[in-house]
């Protein structure tokens, strides 16, 4: 998987949603609404969800292996940290 374009919204407001990300892969599909959450031990990628009628939430898209998910984190959460450095 190549991850070819990161763009990041940051959100003004305080609280622990930092800001929204869209992920282009291969150029040739994206991914719209990850968000940028402050947790308790740093800053974590949430992949876009839905709320389900039970009240609990389902991601709409997601990576199904731990280093997919690892490879997006990283590429996101490095893009956000330049962009806050600026």
């Amino acid at each position: 998987m190549t991850i070819t374009d990161v763009r990041v919204r940051k959100v003004d407001k305080e609280g622990k949603l930092k800001a929204v990300v869209s992920v282009t892969i291969e150029d040739c599909f994206v991914i719209h609404d990850i968000k940028v959450i402050e947790g308790d031990h740093g800053l974590f990628i949430a992949m876009p969800s839905r709320k389900a009628q039970d009240g609990t939430y389902k991601d709409i898209a997601h990576p199904i292996n731990s280093e997919t998910r690892e490879e997006l984190q990283s590429r996101i959460l490095k893009t956000f940290e330049q962009m806050s450095e600026n």
